[in-house]
């Protein structure tokens, strides 16, 4: 597919909003540790059930202005044939973002979705480069981002991307006893500068 990539206004999180990030659940991956690596194990789930991160209270893209700073943050729009199929949105200098471990030279993927005719046609991957370019014009020096275990195909997506998962949180989701949170990072090449 081609894709062209272009940043917006941060103002366009309504628009950004309208491609679908839901996806059905029909495995998850348990986690164990081997020395200094998480190893995952895809196991099945009892029960198909469709996962909507927007459907969870705060957390859709229309109401990240109202609980956090976003005037640093970057939103990419991919589109195909000029119609919508994707974008990205990166965490980026934002005060009282724990994700961002209080750090100026770490960029924190928040979301990325892809329209679901469009998955697996590599939109997803070049959002992916997108938003490390992004980062690295700030001078970031990784890339960090959050799923779960739910997410099988985020997973592989961010591993073929060449994330490393670093951190797992079994308690970071309190109400969704069954997920376990996931941090991935991907170090990021300084971008050289000419004089």
């Amino acid at each position: 597919m081609d894709v062209e990539i272009s940043e917006e206004p941060i103002a366009s999180l309504g628009d950004y909003a309208s491609v679908p990030i839901a996806f059905e659940v029909d495995s998850a991956f348990q986690v164990h540790r081997e020395g200094e690596r998480f190893v995952l194990s895809e196991v099945p789930v009892s029960s198909p059930y469709i996962k909507d991160y927007d459907a969870i209270p705060g957390e859709h893209p229309s109401e990240w202005a109202r609980r956090f700073d976003v005037s640093r943050w970057g939103v990419l729009a991919a589109r195909a044939g000029g119609r919508r199929v994707g974008g990205a949105v990166i965490a980026f200098d934002t005060p009282g973002v724990d994700m961002l471990e209080a750090r100026r030279n770490l960029a924190v993927l928040w979301d990325i979705r892809v329209a679901p005719e469009a998955r697996g046609s590599g939109v997803g991957a070049a959002l992916f480069r997108a938003a490390e370019a992004w980062a690295q014009a700030r001078e970031c020096r990784q890339l960090k981002v959050e799923t779960q275990n739910v997410n099988v195909p985020a997973c592989r997506f961010y591993a073929r991307q060449g994330c490393v998962l670093a951190a797992v949180d079994l308690s970071a989701y309190p109400g969704l006893p069954g997920e376990i949170q996931l941090l991935w990072y991907k170090d990021l090449s300084p971008t050289t500068h000419f004089s």
